[in-house]
């Protein structure tokens, strides 16, 4: 299932993309919900992002393919992690798949994308195990991790560097039925495909962040 969060006239609601349609519901996929009856051509509705989470935690460094890259040209050896390290991102820094994303006048050139799986938890939750954390996942949406570059090197806490208005899009809706194993993560730069991979080749996966994250 696929579920859109939109704004129709001047009201946001949740829905169900069917195709083109998307079928409006009285509620919300995170608790009771019943449809509407009313349905929106998929082109005609301004799409918001997916959630806005009350708590919005960030995974740390956690592909090594990527490590390695990254350490291959500065010439260094590669830093692989050896826990879940676990951070915060900004509300105020999301916006919905497809909107601009504005860099702020005293940003360098170095402003880059970084392509991330959101996981989208369902239930409160705490102290789960890793075998039950799925358990309260509720779907999947896709991230960009808009950073600059120049500001992360001296911004211990990445407050602006990662959190600036506007540099995490997300969207545009949320999966319920995806499979962490079959997911391929693509990046398209002006319509040209710059990065590809299996998404759930992480270092640590879904599971050891939730389990960490609701300890």
């Amino acid at each position: 299932m696929k579920w859109v969060r939109y704004q129709s006239d001047g009201k946001t609601f949740y829905g169900i993309l069917e195709g083109d349609t998307v079928k409006e519901v009285y509620g919300s996929p995170f608790d009771s919900f019943t449809e509407s009856g009313t349905l929106h051509n998929y082109e005609s509705i301004e799409i918001l992002p997916p959630v806005i989470p009350p708590t919005f935690y960030a995974a740390g460094i956690n592909y090594e393919k990527h490590v390695r890259e990254a350490a291959a040209l500065l010439g260094t050896e590669p830093n692989i992690p050896d826990k879940a390290d676990i951070g915060y991102r900004a509300p105020n820094a999301l916006i919905a798949h497809g909107q601009p994303i504005i860099v702020p006048k005293d940003a360098t050139e170095k402003v880059q994308y970084e392509a991330e799986l959101v996981v989208v938890i369902g239930k409160e939750t705490k102290n789960i195990s890793e075998s039950n954390a799925l358990d309260c996942v509720l779907g999947y949406s896709v991230g960009n991790d808009v950073s600059e570059r120049t500001w992360q090197a001296s911004d211990r806490t990445m407050w602006r560097a990662k959190n600036s208005d506007t540099f995490k899009p997300m969207g545009p809706w949320i999966e319920t039925d995806a499979s962490l194993e079959d997911m391929i993560t693509t990046v398209r730069l002006n319509n040209r495909e710059v990065i590809k991979f299996a998404t759930n080749d992480m270092i640590f996966g879904v599971q050891k962040y939730i389990s960490e994250i609701t300890r």
